[in-house]
């Protein structure tokens, strides 16, 4: 879905990515890589594979995309036990099939604690905010002073149904007057549902699509 945002075009991808065409890039947040294998050591008995999941999911949205630049807005990484040895080589092999990506990560909370990713994956890391025309690229969903922010951190959700046991929880895209909210992209990240003001903007994400979700 196309929107118009700060007097940009921006595409809203249905794997819970943002494509800004006029900057050849795609905004990920909240990847939290490893962040399975760190539950499985905690004996929580989640899937294998979803680092490998993931990274085609990132494949697929540069594919259709044609972006050059992959910014991640935050947690990157889950946590400095979350470096386990199959985790980082499946990411160095999708990063070694990437050799003109350029990939940045604007460092969010967990990335402090799990530290940079190694050095071979040649990720740009910085604090935030990471400004691009008019807006200002950040971790956590704070409003900066002459730009429109766009973030993670919060993982947002909706609420849809009727009574509460029939009740969907889908991750969506939450636009505010000055921030704007991208979905976690990562898997087992849980969720934050969303209470919007008057006058914003969510669009769901369900069934490969994204929707504009009515307003009141």
């Amino acid at each position: 879905m196309e929107i118009a945002l700060a007097g940009e075009r921006m595409h809203l991808l249905a794997g819970r990515a943002a494509h800004l065409p006029a900057h050849d890039m795609l905004l990920v947040a909240d990847a939290h890589i490893g962040k399975a294998h760190s539950f499985r050591r905690l004996g929580v008995p989640v899937p294998q594979g979803t680092t490998d999941d993931m990274l085609q999911r990132l494949d697929a949205l540069l594919h259709a995309s044609g972006a050059t630049h992959l910014v991640f807005l935050g947690d990157l990484l889950h946590s400095a036990r979350a470096r386990s040895p199959a985790t980082w080589a499946a990411v160095q092999r999708w990063r070694d099939q990437q050799p003109g990506l350029r990939l940045t990560l604007v460092r969010g909370n967990h990335d402090r604690h799990a530290g940079d990713p190694p050095p071979a994956w040649e990720v740009h890391c910085i604090d935030e905010p990471l400004m691009l025309g008019p807006f200002a690229l950040c971790h956590h969903p704070a409003p900066q002073p002459g730009a429109y922010v766009l973030a993670g951190h919060l993982h947002p959700a909706v609420r849809l149904g009727g009574r509460a046991h029939d009740r969907l929880r889908l991750p969506c895209f939450h636009f505010g007057a000055r921030v704007g909210v991208l979905p976690a992209f990562g898997a087992f990240t849980g969720s934050h549902v969303v209470l919007p003001q008057p006058g914003d903007r969510v669009f769901v994400v369900h069934d490969d699509r994204v929707r504009a979700l009515p307003m009141a």
